[in-house]
C-alpha cells in the first residue's frame, strides 16, 4: 500500500488572509494554472463550503467533500463525514499525493497532519474574514518562484516542516 504525501495548497496574503464572504480574495490566472497543474490527476479534499464556492467537482481529480451533513451529496464527488473518513477514501486511490484545498476549518483540522504546504503568497494585506492558521513550523523551503502579473506580486513557495 502506498502512503501518500498529504499536502495543503492555499493562496494567502502577508497576514494569512484567504477569503471573504466564502470567496477567494483575488483572481490570479497564474495561480489557477499552478493549482490545476499540481492537483490534476490527484485526490483533492475540501469542506462543504469550498465545494459550494467552486460549484462543481473539479475535473481530472478525485473530489472528496468533508461534511457533517449526513444527507449531503454532490455530483462527481465522494462524501466523507470525518477527516479520518476522507483520508481512508483518499488512500484507496493509491496516489502519491493528496491535496487539501480548503476551506479554513478543513485547513485548520488537517494542518497538524500534513507534510508539505504549497503556498501562493500574495504581497500586501487584503480585507478578509477568513484566515489560514499559523504555519510557522514549516520552515524548510523546498522551492520559491517570485512572479508579478502587473496586478499582483506573488510567489509560489513549497515548504515542509523541518522535522520531515
Amino acid at each position: 500500500m502506498i502512503h501518500p504525501r498529504l499536502s495543503i495548497i492555499v493562496a494567502v496574503d502577508e497576514k494569512r488572509a484567504i477569503g471573504k464572504d466564502n470567496r477567494l480574495l483575488w483572481h490570479i490566472g497564474e495561480d489557477l494554472k499552478h493549482f490545476k497543474k499540481l492537483t490534476s490527476g490527484h485526490t483533492v479534499i475540501m469542506g462543504e463550503n469550498t465545494y459550494h464556492s467552486i460549484g462543481k467537482a473539479l475535473p481530472n481529480r478525485t473530489n472528496i467533500v468533508v461534511t457533517l451533513d449526513e444527507s449531503f451529496s454532490a455530483p462527481g464527488c465522494l462524501v466523507a463525514h470525518s477527516l479520518d473518513g476522507a483520508l481512508a477514501v483518499a488512500r484507496e486511490n493509491e496516489q502519491e499525493e493528496i491535496f487539501i484545498i480548503g476551506g479554513a476549518s478543513i485547513y485548520k483540522q488537517f494542518l497538524p497532519k500534513v507534510n508539505r504546504l504549497y503556498l501562493t503568497l500574495v504581497s500586501g494585506e487584503h480585507e478578509a474574514d477568513t484566515f489560514f492558521p499559523d504555519y510557522s513550523d514549516f520552515t524548510k523551503v523546498i522551492s520559491e518562484e517570485k512572479m508579478d502579473n502587473g496586478e499582483y506580486a506573488f510567489s509560489f513557495i513549497v515548504v515542509e516542516r523541518d522535522n520531515q
